[in-house]
């Protein structure tokens, strides 16, 4: 069952540290927080934690089994992940990242275990609240929108603490402009970048990085 105790709101403009520090609790422990990125508000979570996991699913009244995409700090923290096809993909991740541009990739044998799938999609935000987090958690953090499955994504703190406040551990927010767009999706998976969902950075222009590397 998802609980209904009232969530914290923090604004990470007012109370920066606060809020990373309470995140980061809030993350080993479990629980489930909103927050906002480089694209748009997030629910986030531990994704090793398959509790925290299912009630993102519940949340979202999503089927229980599909991947969501991972924030995690820099490419050494990925590569503890991963399974490093070439060295054109290191040289791509240099080029692309901190970026709104997700990939899809294969994960390392030990990762996929884990996990029980063989692929998903990772970031570098370009964010300083979730850079500093994941900084300090030096793990993948969970990134996906807020909203109820086949809904369009909240983009407004006080629609959000509205729909979701009982259902969440915290609420981080901001008032500052979101972009209020999704990040560009691509998959790696097979080695050349296949175009999953675009979001605010072209496709072509993520495949022009790519060609350069």
């Amino acid at each position: 069952m998802i609980e209904t105790k009232e969530a914290e709101f923090i604004n990470i403009d007012e109370r920066f540290d606060d809020a990373v520090r309470e995140a980061k609790k809030l993350y080993l422990e479990g629980k489930v927080f909103v927050y906002p990125t480089d694209t748009i508000y997030g629910f986030g979570a531990n994704p090793f934690n398959e509790d925290a996991v299912k009630r993102i699913d519940e949340i979202k009244r999503r089927e229980a089994g599909k991947m969501y995409i991972l924030l995690v700090n820099s490419i050494e923290t990925l590569l503890k992940y991963i399974e490093i096809k070439s060295e054109k993909h290191l040289d791509f991740f240099i080029s692309i990242w901190p970026n709104p541009v997700s990939i899809v990739l294969t994960l390392n044998s030990k990762t996929s275990d884990i996990l029980g799938v063989h692929t998903a999609a990772f970031r570098i935000p370009n964010h300083r609240f979730c850079l500093k987090l994941i900084s300090e958690l030096q793990m993948p953090l969970i990134s996906t929108s807020v909203n109820r499955s086949n809904r369009q994504p909240m983009t407004e703190a006080s629609i959000i603490m509205d729909e979701f406040s009982s259902e969440v551990d915290a609420i981080f927010y901001t008032g500052k402009k979101s972009f209020y767009q999704a990040s560009t999706l691509i998959d790696l998976s097979d080695g050349e970048p296949v175009l999953l969902r675009e979001g605010k950075i072209k496709f072509e222009d993520v495949t022009e990085k790519f060609n350069k590397c």
